[in-house]
């Protein structure tokens, strides 16, 4: 990996850049705007945003008025659990895409798995991908028995799987199970919203490679090769995460990163969540 502008394959052939902007939690009009905008300007090529995060409209606004074509920009957005069901999840994708602005998106996902109603969320978004409407289709927090589950019905496999993932959280079966599937990782909150910076291990190698914790922390995810979207509204932050493609971790301090793990979230448990 070379830069912002290298790409993971996904399952289907469409190439997705391994490092994108999250705007979780990023208010709606001038503040995501100028998150966009900054990112943009700075060589990102992917924004992820959501129905949830009611900043879709911001979101495409920054997207049509940065001048990079539509088609170099790659849109992830999710559906979420209230409009799950397969009427539903059509009627939510009509009007994510018209809050957007766009002809198409390139990502959309199931944001968490619903029981008993992401099957038919994901016979919907079938239909989205073959009409052309979504260039591809994935999840968000599922873990292998959701994928099992949905993959037993499935006609089309997700071509991605987006859940928490950082040195605290290491989802190593997880990864090995979607590895063999073909269907690529995605993190969110790899920074675990901070926490991480002054741990030992991350400022020794902080130092020693002569980066911030976050950008260790960051390239840990792309040694293991999983796409990930750092969330920040702060352009000179948005700059530095992107700072991540000129060195490389030794093989023992990625093995020091994943001696962190203690299976621990800062997000919701997708086995346990009540929305």
């Amino acid at each position: 990996m070379r830069g912002l502008s290298d790409r993971a394959v996904l399952n289907n052939g469409v190439a997705m850049p391994w490092l994108g902007l999250g705007v979780y939690k990023t208010k709606e009009g001038e503040e995501v705007e100028r998150a966009v905008r900054a990112a943009l300007e700075a060589g990102y090529r992917s924004v992820d945003t959501a129905a949830m995060y009611q900043n879709e409209t911001g979101v495409g606004r920054a997207v049509r008025e940065s001048g990079v074509p539509r088609e170099q920009v790659f849109l992830t957005t999710k559906v979420w659990n209230s409009d799950q069901g397969y009427d539903s999840t059509l009627k939510a994708f009509e009007e994510s895409r018209r809050r957007l602005g766009v002809e198409y998106v390139d990502l959309y996902l199931i944001h968490w798995p619903v029981k008993g109603r992401y099957k038919e969320t994901w016979r919907a978004m079938e239909k989205l991908y073959r009409d052309g409407w979504v260039r591809a289709i994935g999840v968000s927090n599922f873990q292998i028995h959701h994928l099992q589950d949905l993959m037993a019905d499935a006609e089309i496999r997700p071509a991605v799987n987006q859940v928490e993932f950082h040195p605290r959280l290491t989802q190593k079966t997880l990864l090995s199970f979607c590895r063999e599937h073909g269907i690529q990782l995605e993190a969110w909150s790899p920074l675990m919203r901070g926490h991480l910076f002054d741990e030992p291990t991350v400022r020794g190698l902080a130092e020693k490679y002569g980066k911030t914790p976050a950008q260790i922390i960051l390239r840990w995810d792309l040694e293991h090769q999983v796409v990930t979207i750092p969330k920040s509204s702060h352009p000179e932050r948005i700059r530095d995460n992107a700072k991540v493609f000129d060195f490389e971790l030794a093989p023992e301090d990625v093995a020091a990163l994943d001696g962190l793990n203690r299976d621990q979230r800062v997000g919701p448990d997708p086995d346990n969540f009540h929305f």
